[in-house]
């Protein structure tokens, strides 16, 4: 279930992708500083970090927990196909993932009117809009620029495809592996004596470790080591996330090394 990490406000961005957008949420806990990569893969498929996350143990790239193949049925219902990610290795995954009897958090309805008052999930958020929701009604505000950015990219791809091309996102060719970034990282980077700074460094700590990301996908790095790894030849990430954020903030010198893993 959601760490009670997750009650910390984050510091909110949102990037595209050459497959479609992600936001990112940077939180602080303790020493570290824990970012959230969510992603949406164009046109339908979204990709969800891992929720038992709690920030407190540093790491590098982790991969999703969840990718849900989104299908529309008509105009008010939609089926999700919910591709769940587990690893082999003993401890990584919770138990409870692995069952298929226990639903995600916050997919359904809550038991009462109140209590999906007092505690929303995703189920209040989607359903609260309408059946169809009405842009017209909406008040639009600074946390909602992943969801212009969103829907502009939606038009794109209905534009596209009026046009008789292909919208973004989509593959024809089976075998090339498609880059997807949706990750938790943990970085070490103790918080500044200046609430606001450090809230700033956040947020750029999130955009740093996401374009690093995008410039050099750590799971194509993944497929592309596993591929040779019969040959006895090997494939280090040379630009970790603690190298990264070095970078970035050279005046935090207490940052070690790391290696960022897949």
């Amino acid at each position: 279930m959601p760490s009670s990490e997750f009650g910390v406000l984050p510091e909110l961005e949102f990037v595209e992708t050459p497959v479609g957008m992600m936001y990112i949420g940077t939180r602080r806990v303790g020493q570290n500083v824990w970012a959230r990569m969510v992603e949406a893969v164009l046109p339908n498929l979204q990709q969800v970090a891992p929720i038992w996350e709690d920030g407190r143990r540093e790491h590098g790239f982790s991969g999703p927990m969840l990718s849900s193949w989104v299908v529309p049925q008509d105009d008010t219902n939609t089926m999700f196909i919910e591709l769940r990610h587990v690893s082999e290795t003993e401890g990584v995954t919770p138990t409870w993932w692995a069952d298929r009897t226990i639903m995600a958090p916050a997919q359904l309805a809550a038991e009462s009117y109140e209590a999906g008052q007092r505690q929303p999930g995703d189920y209040e958020a989607q359903v609260s809009q309408r059946p169809i929701a009405i842009h017209a009604l909406e008040h639009i505000g600074a946390t909602d620029r992943g969801v212009m950015m969103f829907r502009n990219q939606t038009r794109r791809g209905i534009r596209a495809v009026r046009a008789g091309h292909d919208p973004a996102g989509l593959c024809r060719d089976p075998d090339v592996v498609v880059p997807t970034y949706c990750n938790d990282t943990v970085v070490r980077m103790p918080p500044d004596v200046n609430p606001e700074i450090d809230r700033q460094r956040m947020r750029e700590t999130g955009r740093c470790l996401a374009e690093s990301y995008l410039k050099d996908p750590p799971l194509l790095r993944a497929t592309a080591a596993a591929a040779i790894r019969d040959d006895g030849v090997g494939c280090k990430n040379t630009n970790g996330p603690q190298q990264v954020i070095r970078h970035r903030f050279p005046e935090v010198a207490t940052l070690p090394d790391g290696v960022a893993t897949v």
